[in-house]
């Protein structure tokens, strides 16, 4: 969008940091967190949910006075209370982001600028941010063509757990049922466009979506007992013939 005139960007792994040099993804490729944060203006962690305590407490000390963060993690109560935990001189700097955005695959090469084009984003601030703050995390990604709500952390929470978190989990089930049975492979040759539908998160980041599950287990495990009961419901009528 023409915002910001460097990207400085850190991943663990050197490969995905040359990959985005030479993607044009990030101007700039950093050897740590800690040194793509310092000085920048905003600051968006992109990583799984549970790293996000450990990631934010190696930027802290560097962050500039007045630089908004940001997440884009798809729970939102943990990351909140693992920002409480380690942001010990900037809480006050985190907004809380979640773009609801999200795509099956993964890595730098599915990169996509139109990303968050007519999308929604939802935000939880914190009652420590300053409301010049908030408005500026509306802005940013208002900028980017993304429509913005905000919610509260549990609120967020309980919604997705019922719209993404359980889907995701179903995906997974579905699949895995179907491939382990013994003519599961005939099966699967047999699926058509609404079973691609439906399987597709199934090919999401298996170590993201664990993360994420056990980020917001109660949430997902309520959802999951409101599911069996309306499969339960289901079963019964078609037992009845109904």
């Amino acid at each position: 969008a023409g915002l910001v005139a460097q990207v400085a960007g850190f991943s663990a792994s050197e490969g995905t940091r040359q990959k985005a040099l030479k993607l044009g993804v990030i101007g700039l490729a950093c050897s740590s967190a800690a040194e793509a944060a310092q000085g920048a203006d905003l600051v968006l962690v992109a990583v799984p949910v549970r790293a996000t305590e450990a990631t934010m407490r190696a930027i802290d000390p560097v962050l500039a006075a007045d630089a908004l963060v940001m997440d884009v993690g798809s729970t939102k109560g943990d990351v909140v209370a693992a920002a409480r935990a380690a942001l010990h001189q900037h809480l006050a700097n985190f907004v809380p982001a979640h773009p609801i955005a999200g795509k099956e695959v993964a890595g730098i090469e599915h990169a996509d600028a139109a990303l968050y084009r007519d999308r929604q984003v939802i935000l939880t601030p914190l009652p420590e941010n300053p409301t010049e703050r908030v408005l500026l995390a509306h802005q940013v990604w208002q900028a980017l063509g993304s429509r913005v709500l905000e919610l509260s952390p549990e609120a967020h929470d309980a919604s997705f757990a019922a719209v993404s978190h359980l889907p995701h989990l179903a995906a997974f089930a579905l699949v895995n049922a179907v491939a382990r049975q013994p003519n599961g492979a005939q099966h699967l040759a047999m699926a058509g466009p609404g079973f691609r539908d439906f399987s597709r998160i199934a090919a999401s980041e298996p170590s993201v979506w664990r993360d994420i599950l056990l980020a917001n287990r109660d949430e997902v495990l309520h959802q999951s007992a409101l599911m069996r009961e309306a499969l339960h419901e289901f079963e019964q009528a078609m037992e009845a013939g109904d």
